[in-house]
């Protein structure tokens, strides 16, 4: 699935003139920049992941200029052309948005590689060219994919990766041959909680912020053991700074992940991204497509085939994704459900930050299914295994407290209770109600940040006396 405008460019444009010409304004400044002066750069971005370390890196919001040495890379067309037999289809391995990406092996080192060729007719251009150079090239993590460099000859723009030999997300989660078993349940939560580490570090660890603003399945890259990877940085922006609460631009990303309050008003923030990890997130529950034309009338859009079965927990069984043939826990399915619930809520405010949301997911992959002693998927794997969790659930829990955590704060110990079957029953024949989920999701994030006032608080008022 490519990358598009959510809107019309020419409806877009009437809707939004100002944002549109301040949008196309940078886009020309950056564009017209000399692409072989990307080896250094301007105005700094200092990242947080480095703890202790003062190391500056430019901002991609200006045009490079001299200081810091990008680590990017430069190739030649020839190096690129040998890399891929000269692109032959038999090397063809994806499309996208920016062109056909091509499987390679670089004559000098040997390494094997994913080489981006540019479609000069496609939907991006040079500015997302160089601000896919220049975001990976500032920005390292284990769940971004590492670029290797890049290549400028003439007219020719091509962007060279390390290889993800398991393909895509999309991949394993749609269309799967007869011959290609589906992902398990612990697998799909430990891909979810990679992704959402890989926000977190773009939201959280740079400084700007850095809102991804295309998050989706077939931009999830897989290495070796299904670790993922962000991956197409084209359309990232650098989020708000100082008092402002947004980023005012033009609408772009794909229909069907894009957050409501974006599309109707071009103002983008963090809680955008974490929308669409919401769907990203159901389509890993539901092996569902987000949007799928071939489904009946009503189904066709995932969030709003989902939302009405959040509202009954007897229902929730049938979010759960078939071909997983009941092989999950049925309260990790339910943990699950609650968190892609909490991030696709149709008001921003009310969504988690996106270092709860790995709070959360980070206990769901750790607490590891295990079909052979879960019976009929409703439990867990020994008392063992559950006390191990729970003590490692609490010493993460106090950690992210200590560390100041990023807003409201998950209550999972409930979930970590045996219910009795009576118990479970009753809980399956109680309607879920959402909306005091969210109203009870608040009044723990606000009670958490008084305490952390009033601590702070105490603490200055005693350091002062």
């Amino acid at each position: 699935m490519g990358c598009f405008s959510c809107f019309d460019s020419r409806e877009e444009e009437t809707l939004n003139p100002e944002k549109e010409n301040d949008d196309r304004k940078q886009g020309q400044s950056l564009a017209s920049s000399n692409i072989s002066r990307l080896s250094s750069g301007g105005e700094k971005l200092r990242s947080k992941s480095n703890v202790g370390s003062k190391k500056e890196l430019p901002a991609p919001r200006d045009a490079p200029g001299p200081g810091v040495q990008i680590a990017a890379q430069t190739f030649t067309f020839r190096e690129l052309a040998a890399a891929t037999k000269n692109f032959r289809p038999e090397c063809f391995i994806g499309e996208g948005g920016f062109g056909r990406v091509y499987k390679g092996r670089l004559e000098s080192t040997g390494q094997v590689v994913a080489v981006k060729q540019l479609d000069r007719n496609g939907l991006q251009g040079n500015r997302e060219f160089l601000v896919e150079v220049l975001m990976l090239s500032l920005l390292h993590h284990p769940n971004l994919v590492n670029l290797i460099g890049y290549c400028a000859d003439g007219d020719q723009r091509l962007l060279v990766y390390e290889f993800m030999p398991l393909g895509s997300l999309e991949d394993h989660l749609h269309d799967l041959p007869p011959d290609k078993e589906p992902l398990d349940w612990n697998t799909r939560m430990k891909i979810a909680a990679g992704a959402a580490k890989g926000l977190e570090y773009l939201h959280d660890k740079a400084n700007p912020p850095v809102i991804y603003r295309d998050f989706k399945s077939s931009n999830i890259l897989l290495d070796e053991g299904f670790h993922p990877k962000l991956s197409d940085f084209g359309l990232a922006k650098l989020g708000p700074v100082g008092d402002k609460s947004h980023v005012s631009t033009r609408v772009m990303g794909t229909y069907g992940y894009c957050a409501p309050e974006y599309a109707m008003t071009g103002q983008l923030t963090v809680k955008s991204d974490v929308y669409s990890f919401g769907v990203v997130f159901l389509e890993l529950i539901t092996g569902r497509q987000a949007i799928d034309s071939t489904r009946p009338q009503g189904e066709q859009n995932l969030v709003t085939w989902a939302r009405p079965l959040f509202n009954d927990r007897r229902k929730f069984s049938r979010l759960a994704d078939p071909r997983l043939q009941g092989r999950y826990p049925m309260r990790g399915l339910y943990q699950a459900l609650a968190v892609a619930s909490m991030c696709i809520q149709e008001q921003a405010a009310t969504r988690p930050l996106i270092g709860d949301v790995v709070t959360a997911l980070s206990y769901l992959a750790n607490h590891a299914y295990d079909p052979s002693t879960a019976g009929h998927g409703h439990r867990g794997s020994g008392e063992k295994e559950e006390k191990r969790v729970r003590d490692d659930r609490v010493a993460r829990i106090l950690r992210n407290e200590e560390g100041g955590g990023s807003g409201q704060k998950w209550d999972l110990e409930g979930f970590e209770k045996e219910d009795s079957p009576r118990e479970t029953a009753r809980l399956m024949n109680r309607d879920f109600d959402r909306e005091r989920a969210v109203a009870e999701a608040k009044m723990w994030g606000e009670n958490w940040r008084e305490k952390r006032r009033q601590s702070t608080q105490g603490s200055s008022d005693g350091s002062n006396g």
